[in-house]
């Protein structure tokens, strides 16, 4: 991970950081050899020609970047964080209620060929 990653997890919001911490470890955990870069000013973690974006921001995580039906019905079983085309916004209290292995599988889905 370069410093500019750093850096911008360093700066996030100490309400979501652990948030943040779940979801990059779950990333890391599905697709330990992805690269975690900044991109559009978020970390970016690209696998192959692939790229998963999660951003903070004011109300909690932006996770973006998977092609069309690449969630594993995640946004079908949670509509409501759902945000315009192939954004899902998390907020902590959310996200408390979604197990683990649904979040890696989001991230299988994103980020498989």
């Amino acid at each position: 991970m370069d410093d500019a990653v750093q850096d911008y997890i360093d700066g996030i919001d100490p309400e979501y950081r652990p948030l943040f911490e779940r979801i990059h470890r779950l990333i890391l955990e599905v697709h330990p050899d992805a690269a975690v870069v900044l991109s559009y000013q978020i970390p970016t973690y690209r696998f192959g020609k692939r790229r998963l974006y999660v951003g903070a921001w004011k109300h909690g995580l932006s996770i973006y970047g998977w092609k069309q039906g690449g969630d594993d019905g995640f946004t079908t079983r949670h509509p409501a964080l759902k945000t315009g085309k192939g954004t899902i916004r998390l907020k902590p209290e959310d996200a408390a209620g979604i197990p683990d292995e649904e979040l890696r599988n989001l991230v299988r889905a994103a980020l498989e060929p």
